[in-house]
């Protein structure tokens, strides 16, 4: 296939946030290595690792300047050297952490390209590799949960906090949504059975309260900050568990004396990255389980709000002011 050499993309220019990335229209088009594919990027999916990269506080994430955007689906155009599948015309979701998705072609592993479910569109499919296995794992293999007890979860109007809403529900847990006020309706349109405000002064306390002064058996807590202070004051003690997984209000800190006199419940760290390459079998039974959940009509082809390329900045911006709801994704 003829390809053009230069490609329209979004290359972040500093490390002082998502305001400094700049439309480019003569990046050059990257070729794909020896396990690699090339994929004509339809939809990109905006992630809070975006934002992350974009301030430099993402764990070995790329330096500028680079084309940002970690999640891409497309149409796969071109194989690197050893690859004999997916073909040539196939379209797939992938993510690459080094970015590249921002773009009009990006490449991704060969053996991370999940085939897009047939009947849909390539933005419908935005979340199946990042938000969805990550809400899987935090409610499943890690956080154990089981039909009757309590979950919160914070952010629960996002793109994973809806994934999480809903697969709470499926799996018979009580579901406590934080949310912004203006984000209620939605979640309660999700089958959470209480929705609280995310930014109350007394979080945990509301949580106590809904549970008879037990607390959560489970806190999906992406948010940092004092969130996680308010997170871990609002879990039953002792059997009660906390999955991080994200730090979008900054970093918290947390004393071992705090864990044995204050807050005595497991705390458990998750990073979807990690988790693939440290405990692949792990990773595994999330996929299976997500195919299981796709086959049963309990997960289906997302809605995300759509933005032009340009529009990244923007798109960017009100992520990380916590100004959107459910998944976002970039059309280039």
């Amino acid at each position: 296939m003829n390809l053009p050499a230069t490609m329209r993309a979004l290359r972040q220019t500093s490390l002082n946030g998502p305001q400094d990335l700049r439309l480019i229209d003569d990046a050059p088009i990257p070729s794909p290595g020896p396990g690699e594919v090339l994929v004509r990027v339809a939809a990109a999916g905006v992630n809070f690792v975006d934002v992350s990269q974009a301030h430099g506080t993402f764990a070995g994430g790329p330096q500028p300047p680079y084309v940002a955007g970690i999640e891409g689906a497309g149409e796969v155009v071109a194989l690197g050297e050893g690859v004999d599948g997916p073909e040539p015309g196939t379209h797939v979701i992938g993510v690459g952490v080094e970015g590249g998705a921002f773009a009009e072609y990006m490449v991704l592993p060969a053996a991370a390209a999940v085939p897009v479910p047939v009947g849909w569109g390539d933005e419908q499919a935005l979340g199946m590799v990042v938000n969805w296995p990550t809400a899987l794992a935090a409610l499943k293999p890690l956080g154990r949960i089981e039909a009757g007890q309590t979950v919160l979860i914070h952010a629960a109007a996002g793109g994973t906090g809806q994934v999480a809403v809903r697969l709470a529900k499926h799996y018979g847990a009580t579901v406590i949504a934080a949310a912004s006020p203006g984000k209620h309706e939605v979640v309660l349109g999700l089958g959470a059975d209480h929705v609280i405000d995310s930014r109350a002064a007394d979080l945990a306390g509301e949580v106590l309260r809904l549970t008879g002064g037990a607390g959560a058996d489970l806190v999906l807590e992406s948010v940092g900050g004092a969130a996680l202070d308010a997170s871990l004051a609002a879990t039953k003690r002792v059997t009660g568990r906390v999955v991080v997984y994200g730090v979008a209000g900054g970093e918290a800190a947390i004393t071992n004396w705090e864990l044995v006199y204050k807050h005595q419940v497991h705390l458990i760290g998750l990073n979807i990255g990690t988790l693939i390459q440290a405990a692949p079998q792990i990773f595994g039974e999330v996929m299976g389980e997500m195919s299981a959940l796709l086959a049963a009509g309990v997960l289906g082809p997302g809605r995300p709000a759509t933005y032009e390329l340009a529009e990244g900045p923007k798109a960017l911006a009100e992520l990380e002011a916590r100004a959107t709801v459910g998944k976002l994704a970039l059309l280039p």
